[in-house]
């Protein structure tokens, strides 16, 4: 029996079944449990949640309740039960106005996903209760501005790898969704495929998973079993999603056979899992690891582009790079004046995206900052274009990162 209660009627011995309000608000990853620490409690009125649902059969009741709310068990499977409200589509924004919002889902979705992975260590039943509003929130990041949070997501250290790896990739398949024309609720599974794809990984030996150097091939196989043990951890915890589920295990089959866990080929691979491989690589690739840097974006797109005939679909990865442009946000170029800039932000034209011009070659010194948007040129810089993609490494430029992730 489920009673919706005010924050401040909350007593150890409750059965807190779940909290009314945005999980970007939730202290908690996982909210059925029984209240033992008062600070939780604490955690929760701090929060700013008004209202909880508590679980009579499992945890003691308030002395001056309202009259409690009869639920059956299906119901209570699909708690929260308060009546939620139509959610418009959001507005597109300017990629200055979404990275603040953007850094702040980046943050409880990798505290969410962390909590998940832990579970999974510790041999606990994984909870997935917020899963889908995580990928709520990072669909419409996405579709305010592509840029955002998909390449501060990108901005991950070695530490934090594998929690950032899932919000990233996920934020990938959202965007990589709207390419591919998917509909409103083949995107959402695309997203939460990409935020599960690596559970696996939860339960590889640390000495493995975070060896700085090249695995040996006993190393290897054993990183290989990671599709497999994520897909029978989803299984165990009660996960339905086909989608997500086929993700997690064949995101790392290719095309000519090559791959893992399975060796499939052609169209024997969904084409979620195609879009899988494809995200997955290109954040691994552009992400500082244990043992290596990170590429540079445009770098990694070309590599990618060499690779794609044996191991990616050839009209997924064309749709990725159109999601993420030929010179990815955060790419070093050369201007045909023989400016340096950084892209900024995409635009209708995979060769012309928005540059923040800081450095001259010519006088090699730094310039007054500038934006530009090469899609619209000016009679300023009427006839400016990307002439060659450069290595900021070569360049030695402090804080770099900076410059577009501010």
């Amino acid at each position: 029996m489920l009673k919706k209660i005010a924050v401040e009627e909350l007593t150890t011995g409750m059965y807190l079944q779940s909290l009314c309000g945005s999980w970007m608000d939730h202290p908690f990853w996982r909210t059925k449990f029984v209240i033992t620490d008062p600070n939780d409690i604490k955690k929760i009125s701090d929060s700013g949640i008004t209202e909880v649902w508590i679980n009579l059969d499992k945890g003691a009741d308030v002395c001056t309740a309202a009259t409690p709310i009869q639920t059956s068990s299906a119901t209570e499977a699909a708690l929260p039960p308060p009546p939620t409200k139509t959610i418009e589509r959001p507005k597109p924004t300017q990629t200055s106005d979404e990275m603040q919002r953007a850094a702040k889902i980046c943050a409880q979705a990798k505290k969410s996903v962390k909590s998940m992975f832990e579970e999974a260590r510790m041999g606990k039943a994984i909870s997935v209760d917020h899963a889908g509003e995580i990928v709520q929130e990072i669909s419409f990041s996405v579709m305010r501005n592509p840029n955002a949070l998909i390449n501060l997501a990108r901005l991950k250290n070695a530490d934090d790898y594998t929690y950032m790896h899932s919000v990233a990739v996920c934020a990938l398949m959202v965007a990589l969704s709207h390419h591919l024309n998917l509909d409103d609720d083949q995107t959402h599974e695309a997203g939460m495929a990409g935020l599960l794809h690596d559970l696996g990984k939860a339960n590889m030996p640390t000495e493995v998973l975070l060896k700085p150097g090249k695995l040996t091939f006993e190393e290897f196989e054993i990183m290989k079993s990671h599709p497999a043990e994520g897909h029978r951890l989803l299984l165990e915890s009660g996960f339905e999603g086909a989608v997500p589920l086929d993700v997690v295990l064949h995101h790392h089959e290719r095309i000519d056979g090559s791959g893992y866990p399975h060796g499939l080929k052609g169209d024997q691979i969904s084409i979620f899992s195609k879009m899988g491989a494809v995200c997955d690589v290109y954040d691994a690739i552009t992400s500082n690891r244990p043992y290596k840097a990170g590429w540079e974006p445009t770098d990694s797109i070309k590599r990618m582009g060499e690779w794609c005939e044996a191991q990616y679909d050839k009209d997924v990865f064309q749709a990725f790079v159109s999601s993420v442009g030929i010179y990815p946000v955060g790419s070093l170029v050369r201007l045909a004046s023989g400016r340096l800039g950084v892209v900024m932000e995409q635009t209708k034209s995979l060769v012309a995206p928005k540059v923040k011009v800081f450095f001259s070659t010519k006088s090699k010194s730094y310039i007054p900052a500038e934006i530009i948007d090469l899609s619209k040129p000016t009679v300023d810089v009427k006839g400016e274009k990307i002439v060659a993609h450069e290595d900021a490494a070569k360049w030695a430029f402090k804080n770099f990162n900076e410059m577009w992730a501010s």
